[in-house]
């Protein structure tokens, strides 16, 4: 093979991938997006809305499956190692992670079809409170895990596996505030329980982001740091065994 020759295989796997890390932050900001939508069908009562959100959720799944028949398609023709495979397998992951997201934002948008499509009195606004307090601090997350991806930020990664540690600490915060409902009035139990799936379905959102912080962690470092702890993690992105 001629220098000419592999650099134009060179040029054209590197357009491929480009084409797969555009394909990830374009899936991210469709979540995203439907995140947003997802909450604020709760806001505006809105269950024509949430249906929507639901129906889109398919569009996710469709850029999952492209991205997973481009990366195979990659891998047979390319056979990339070390960080070019490194970077499959990141792409690969994030997907999972983002497409995941998509399916808890389609949960909290049920939340709204199940709460306000029926005969039922609404629960009240003091209630749903902490799905929106929640639903900013998880979207937070994971805008910063994708601006890692995109950058390659280490610093980045490292702040949403911070913010992930913060993330439990206000997830037991909304179930003691919710708790307090019950005390006060055991009538609220149903939406009590109902708000519970809401930000259940919002912490798993965090984790997906959290996940994806750590895939670029294993991108740039080449190490798996999904099961370490923090301290682990910031000695390793600081260079210090």
């Amino acid at each position: 093979m001629t220098s000419i020759t592999s650099g134009h295989i060179m040029k054209r796997f590197d357009g491929e991938l480009g084409h797969l890390h555009k394909l990830v932050l374009e899936t991210g900001e469709m979540v995203r997006n439907q995140l947003h939508r997802a909450v604020k069908t709760l806001d505006d009562e809105d269950t024509k809305a949430a249906r929507e959100v639901i129906s889109r959720d398919q569009e996710v799944n469709a850029m999952d499956i492209q991205a997973d028949e481009e990366m195979i398609r990659v891998l047979v023709k390319r056979q990339p190692v070390a960080k070019d495979l490194r970077e499959v397998m990141t792409i690969s992951k994030a997907m999972g992670e983002l497409e995941r997201v998509g399916d808890e934002a389609r949960k909290i948008a049920r939340l709204t079809i199940h709460v306000y499509d029926n005969d039922g009195s609404p629960p009240n606004g003091q209630i749903l409170r902490d799905i929106h307090t929640l639903s900013a601090f998880v979207d937070n997350m994971l805008e910063k895990s994708l601006e890692s991806f995109n950058e390659l930020d280490l610093q980045k990664a490292l702040e949403v596996l911070r913010l992930d540690a913060e993330l439990d600490d206000e997830f037991k915060s909304c179930l003691r505030r919710l708790s307090t409902f019950l005390m006060e009035d055991s009538r609220s139990i149903g939406h009590v329980i109902d708000v519970v799936l809401g930000i259940r379905a919002l912490e798993r959102i965090g984790g997906h982001a959290k996940n994806i912080a750590g895939h670029v962690v294993f991108l740039v470092k080449g190490k798996d740091v999904r099961h370490e702890s923090l301290g682990a993690v910031e000695r390793e992105i600081a260079g210090n065994p």
